[in-house]
């Protein structure tokens, strides 16, 4: 609506019933159709430049296409407001069901993508997952710093000192329940006096920052064993066959020499000896045992 003159809000829906009155059929006048629910408050809004009025008006009904079409035609004989003249024309006739279809149709469509969120997931996985929530509910905590370990930690001989809450979860989830954790680089107290009364298994990420907690750990700590998960692979993050071939090579720190202010790229080097040379040890094993086999299947042979 455009008003040549300042009028407000009142004036302009005051304009509205007081022109439409006798104008539409009973069964169309505005405070009827407003009672019973066919249309709801009339909202406008105003703005004024330049001495004029500008307005824009809404209505929301429920009413027939029919009873829209003259409404809006009606609307628009609205000439005057209060004493200045007035012009009013149909902008748009919006279909609110047909938005809240369209709605409808947009959130059906996110919901059915995100189906596999919202609803239970496959018997295997329900399986997967309560086995994973029970083996987190074994976990404790231990000393004053709280530190995260498996139930055996406390009563077993040998507890095995891993980097982390999640490197604990993963070995409890693969039936290993002494392992504490060191959680952080300043090596605990609690994992001191443990390391003193039980035999210890530094098992350390495959990475850099493995290394230099393990550095720690020998420098304060009584370590009896070193394992390190595979090149660039993190213990929580192993396979039951990685954590057990892990453990199997681990290496005696006793027969090693490890100066206590080593750099880590030398501690590296020094943890690969060993494991070069029971490679070639294992190899000359199997090469033996192959050798005896053959000798044998020899001799039985010879008449």
């Amino acid at each position: 609506m455009h008003v040549e003159g300042i009028v407000e809000k009142h004036d302009i829906i005051g304009a509205i019933f007081g022109q439409l009155d006798g104008l539409l059929p009973s069964s169309m006048d505005l405070q009827e159709l407003q009672r019973i629910g066919k249309i709801d408050r009339i909202n406008v809004k105003v703005s004024h430049k330049e001495g004029k009025t500008y307005a824009q008006i809404t209505i929301p009904c429920n009413m027939t296409k029919l009873e829209v079409a003259i409404l809006a035609a009606a609307l628009e004989t609205i000439d005057r407001v209060g004493p200045s003249k007035a012009e009013t024309k149909l902008v748009k006739i919006e279909d609110i069901r047909k938005v809240k279809r369209e709605a409808i149709v947009r959130r059906a469509a996110e919901i059915l993508r995100m189906w596999d969120d919202l609803v239970a997931p496959e018997n295997a996985d329900i399986t997967r997952r309560v086995e994973e929530e029970a083996r987190k509910h074994k976990l404790i905590y231990i000393g004053p710093e709280k530190l995260p370990a498996g139930p055996a930690v406390k009563t077993s001989d040998e507890i095995i000192i891993v980097e982390g809450r999640a490197d604990v979860i993963n070995l409890l989830k693969h039936g290993f329940d002494n392992a504490i954790a060191v959680e952080g680089t300043k090596i605990p107290q609690t994992i001191i006096e443990l390391s003193k009364k039980k035999i210890t298994t530094a098992f350390v990420d495959g990475d850099r920052s493995g290394l230099l907690i393990l550095k720690e750990l020998l420098q304060v700590a009584d370590i009896d064993y070193i394992a390190r998960a595979p090149k660039g692979k993190e213990v929580q993050e192993l396979s039951l066959k990685e954590i057990k071939k892990a453990l199997s090579r681990r290496i005696p720190v006793n027969n090693m020499r490890i100066s206590t202010i080593v750099a880590v790229e030398e501690l590296e080097k020094i943890l690969e000896k060993p494991l070069e040379a029971k490679h070639i040890e294992m190899g000359r094993e199997e090469k033996s045992d192959q050798n005896e086999k053959t000798l044998e299947e020899n001799t039985e042979e010879t008449p």
